[in-house]
């Protein structure tokens, strides 16, 4: 099903004989052919804004053992200027298809991008990226990805602030980073293929904290990654993600994979882990208290969500993984 011939172009080389900028987009998916088929479309809508200048390739990356995802590839495969790339794993691991993502990817273009399949991408987040790209000599560059529920979802999902632990902490445009997001992101195929031993670790891919882990070993490599306020992506929520079972659920895997990762990368030790982790813990048990006191919402659902971010997190110090989500 792949819509270019890979060898003709051989490895990316960034070198005079490029008449034009490429970028290869990978996405893994599982499980999700509707919400697969509404991210391509919004991957198709930020190609044609760049191209022909930006010559842009999508790789989808089938986990599922059935290989159900060639179905919705096969609608979209003579759309990009470098093709629709699919490649199915059924390994139910993200760490093994994202690693073959990455593989096929940069061999395609002098850019590899990363997205999920539950989200969409804005019509200029290909030109922002790339606009970044330059603006500050980037091996790499992340931008926000803001979360969105459909219509009819409670009211206090969007009056307390969950947003808080579902999207990443803003950053200043032009930020040098420490890590990026592997759902919006992108990185120079040079250097993937200079750094061999970037990958993302298949241990950890049935627990999370791959992605961090990635990130924050390759920018401890060397790799120069900055944050872009314009390269937006957002996460589409379904409805059984707007409830708060939910939401407790994925603030504790979400803690612990946090944790795990800062373990694992070596930018945090148990002792800081456990402080860290601790007053988060505190803050949250006090959170009602001071808001009663303020006359203000007791925001209950918020606080427990954060209290289990933080139990996520103080039991990853004992090693406990959780669950992925």
């Amino acid at each position: 099903m792949d819509g270019l011939n890979t060898e003709a172009l051989g490895h990316p080389s960034g070198d005079s004989a490029h008449q034009t900028d490429s970028v290869a987009v990978y996405v893994c998916t599982y499980r999700r052919n509707e919400p697969l088929n509404r991210l391509l479309e919004s991957l198709l809508v930020a190609a044609q804004a760049v191209q022909p200048g930006i010559e842009v390739a999508v790789v989808v990356v089938d986990d599922n053992p059935d290989g159900r995802a060639s179905a919705v590839v096969e609608a979209f495969k003579h759309d990009f200027a470098r093709g629709l790339h699919y490649r199915h794993t059924g390994s139910q691991n993200i760490s093994t298809a994202r690693n073959m993502g990455l593989e096929t990817a940069m061999e395609l273009a002098d850019w590899v991008a990363m997205t999920d399949d539950d989200q969409v991408v804005s019509p200029a987040w290909i030109k922002a990226l790339f606009e970044a790209a330059r603006t500050h000599g980037a091996d790499a560059i992340t931008g926000p990805a803001h979360i969105r529920y459909e219509q009819g979802a409670p009211d206090w999902l969007s009056s307390q602030p969950f947003d808080e632990i579902l999207e990443a902490q803003p950053r200043v445009d032009g930020e040098r980073m420490d890590t990026c997001s592997t759902g919006n992101s992108m990185l120079k195929s040079s250097w993937l293929i200079n750094n061999p031993e970037s990958r993302f670790r298949p241990d950890l891919g049935r627990t999370g904290g791959e992605d961090m882990v990635f990130y924050r070993t390759a920018i401890g490599n060397g790799l120069a990654a900055y944050y872009s306020t314009e390269a937006e992506i957002f996460q589409m929520q379904p409805p059984e993600r707007a409830t708060f079972g939910y939401m407790f659920r994925v603030s504790y895997w979400l803690g612990n994979s946090a944790a795990l990762s800062n373990r694992e990368s070596g930018s945090a030790s148990p002792v800081r882990l456990v402080l860290r982790h601790g007053k988060q813990l505190v803050q949250a048990a006090l959170r009602p208290v001071r808001r009663l006191i303020a006359r203000e919402p007791l925001e209950l659902r918020y606080a427990a969500a954060k209290a289990a971010q933080a139990a996520g997190g103080l039991v990853a110090v004992a090693g406990v993984r959780a669950k992925h989500i």
